[in-house]
């Protein structure tokens, strides 16, 4: 990222006299978006020789090259941005494999992957600590000295506003340094941070938007998007995906899925530093995504400029005549509804990021007849006279209260739905969906009681969703039919199942399914799941409530790409012995929660469980202890325990000592709530 000490590490050990002491020659050359050849090799005969040369380019690489020859260089290449510039330098070097050292900084990860080798693998520079942060931002303004104490607990607070970024601290160092070092000067800042930091942020646009400025065409408008979630908030990647797939700003390549592209833009704009990693799933994956503050800043200011989309912030209004997208990310004044009003020919995206609007919204809404997205899922409003009439919707996410009938909506991609109980009744609403006119639907999810009508009455009984990934179902009696034909799910969820056996013959079919999650309400038989269950790609099973005999549980270790195995109240049975033949190939999260009657589980050796990174086990009140060879897993990260026996605890102990006798000092060991019998 722009700002976070790239250059100024390199300075250190460019400038450190020990390190300049080991080399001939040195050189520092800063290359910045437009390369010019001619420019930098100037720069270099002139650190190499002591003078400036003018004469043709091809000259001037053979006085590098002669300068350099037979000598030990240390060459730095700051802020470099394309791999053709570095294939260009590079030519210019000998090597005499002296030890000779080359050094780069980017912003840009698929260059540094490129310039590096397997012996010097990139360092990716972090954000500061609040340590760090505190002492750089002193450092900057008192050099030598220390903060006068009355200043400390209010300096500490603006400091934290920087969140780690080493440009912004200097920056706010570089504006406190102009005034008078009094608490109530430093108070009236603490006061008014927000005027602060935008004075902050239009010091740091410059060299944050060279970032943006460098982007490829077809990653702007999906970055600039990313202003309108709230700041200072994970990112769901997931309605993230989703959006930019509804808003088109995903094209298709080599006959990949749309998610699957989104996905690489998403990470196009990770390597480029414009987006940080959040939270991941237990199996790695990114689930979350996160953006400085500074850079949701410059998404907000670019993203006015370009006119990608509106930005709707209280009552900092601008003409909206020709924004065809608007987020609200905080309450609008009714005096701004006309505004609204006035150009409901044009909006074809509204979403509101804030949690309380008034009703009148619905009315607006309903205005905006050619709306392709509409997220009002955070408004606790009633839509269902609403979304009919919206027959362009691509994406809808909101609340009703009555049936409603989708068969005009034959565009829509993605459909989240929850139930609205109005202040004066309760609903008790029991009407079926029909999607099966619904070719481009991707991502259905919709509440209970609704439920998806019967494929078998439909008005196209053989019709296939072929692009449907994601399937929520809540209280359906046409389960199998419905997965009869959505063969390419990705992701199922099924709460309150009926006819059992005829549902499990029917998961067969999805063989590209990689997330189930079931969950049974009701008293049924438990679970039957044969030898012959075939989910090759499957990846999480999540269970709750189901009551699988601990004997049947091993057959899930069939599944030969199973990677997170939680249950919920999910397995039945006092004893849970897993022999030498049951090994869960891959299994990396194991979560155990409310299995009230198992008292002991046997493993027969670190095998079974040969990948297992993370084991959480929740209310195992009579279980006698964790299986001794759980210890002997080198991949085991971390085991969380809530209200176990004893026995449970002394023998987490014992792992955690075990693993340490083999080396391993990192596995994390966290009891909570400890349970005696």
């Amino acid at each position: 990222m722009g700002g976070i000490g790239k250059t100024t590490l390199a300075r250190k050990v460019y400038d450190d006299s020990y390190i300049r002491s080991r080399f001939d020659k040195q050189a520092w050359v800063t290359i910045s978006q437009e390369y010019n050849e001619r420019q930098i090799l100037l720069e270099l005969v002139s650190s190499i020789t002591g003078s400036k040369q003018e004469t043709s380019d091809d000259e001037l690489m053979e006085i590098v090259y002669r300068g350099l020859k037979g000598r030990r260089f240390l060459i730095v290449i700051d802020d470099i941005w394309s791999t053709k510039a570095w294939d260009q330098m590079q030519r210019t070097f000998p090597n005499d494999d002296n030890r000779s050292r080359i050094l780069l900084t980017t912003r840009l990860k698929y260059i540094a992957d490129y310039v590096s080798c397997p012996d010097f693998p990139p360092h990716s520079k972090s954000f500061l600590s609040r340590n760090d942060s505190w002492n750089l931002f002193t450092e900057k303004l008192f050099k030598k000295d220390s903060c006068p104490s009355l200043l400390v607990e209010i300096g500490k607070h603006i400091v934290r506003q920087c969140q780690g970024l080493p440009l912004s601290i200097v920056v706010v160092a570089g504006l406190l340094v102009k005034m008078d070092l009094t608490h109530d000067n430093w108070k009236k800042v603490e006061e008014n941070l927000d005027s602060f930091f935008g004075t902050v942020s239009e010091r740091c646009q410059s060299i944050l938007s060279l970032s943006y400025n460098y982007l490829p065409q077809y990653l702007r408008a999906c970055f600039l998007y990313i202003g309108g979630f709230p700041e200072d908030r994970e990112i769901n990647i997931y309605k993230l995906i989703r959006l930019w797939i509804a808003e088109q700003f995903v094209k298709a390549r080599s006959n990949k899925r749309l998610e699957v592209v989104a996905d690489e833009y998403l990470q196009e704009l990770i390597d480029r530093s414009l987006i940080l990693t959040g939270t991941r799933s237990p199996t790695g994956r990114m689930k979350f995504c996160k953006i400085h503050d500074l850079l949701r800043q410059l998404c907000l200011s670019e993203a006015h400029t370009e006119n990608v989309v509106h930005f709707m912030n209280g009552n900092d209004l601008e003409a909206i005549d020709d924004q065809r997208r608007m987020i609200l990310l905080s309450e609008v004044e009714e005096k701004h509804d006309y505004g609204m009003q006035h150009s409901s020919g044009i909006i074809r995206t509204f979403i509101s990021m804030q949690k309380d609007f008034p009703e009148r919204i619905c009315s607006i809404v309903s205005k905006f007849k050619l709306l392709k997205v509409l997220d009002v899922i955070s408004l606790w409003c009633d839509f269902s006279g609403v979304i009919p009439e919206l027959v362009h919707l691509r994406y809808v996410a909101a609340h009703i209260e009555e049936g409603l009938s989708l068969d005009k909506l034959r565009n829509l991609q993605t459909i989240i739905l929850r139930i609205y109980i109005g202040v004066n009744r309760l609903t008790k609403l029991e009407q079926p969906l029909d999607i099966w006119r619904m070719s481009e639907i991707r991502h259905l999810d919709i509440d209970s009681p609704l439920y998806i009508s019967n494929p078998v009455e439909a008005e196209q009984p053989l019709c296939l969703l072929n692009n449907l990934q994601t399937l929520y179902l809540r209280k359906s009696p046409f389960v199998v039919e419905i997965i009869r034909r959505t063969p390419n799910l990705k992701k199922l969820k099924i709460l309150d199942r009926s006819r059992l056996p005829d549902f499990l013959d029917s998961l067969s079919i999805l063989q590209d399914l990689e997330t189930l999650h079931l969950k049974e309400q009701e008293n049924i038989d438990p679970m039957i799941i044969s030898r012959d269950i075939s989910l090759p790609n499957l990846k999480k099973l999540k269970l709750f409530g189901t009551r699988i005999p601990w004997e049947v549980v091993n057959f899930l270790a069939n599944l030969p790409n199973l990677e997170v195995l939680k249950g919920y109240s999910a397995f039945a049975g006092t004893d849970w012995k897993v022999d030498e033949d049951v090994v869960f190939h891959k299994l990396k999260y194991l979560q155990l929660y409310g299995c009230y009657d198992l008292e002991r589980w046997e493993a027969a050796g670190s095998d079974n469980f040969p990948m297992l990174e993370q084991l959480q086990l929740y209310v195992l009140h009579r279980l006698e202890e964790i299986p001794e060879s759980i210890g002997e897993i080198m991949t085991l990260k971390s085991i969380l325990i809530v209200y176990c026996s004893s026995g449970v605890n002394t023998s987490a102990r014992k792992i955690q000592e075990e693993q340490e006798s083999l080396g391993n000092y990192d596995l994390q060991l966290e009891s909570m709530l400890k349970f005696h019998l």
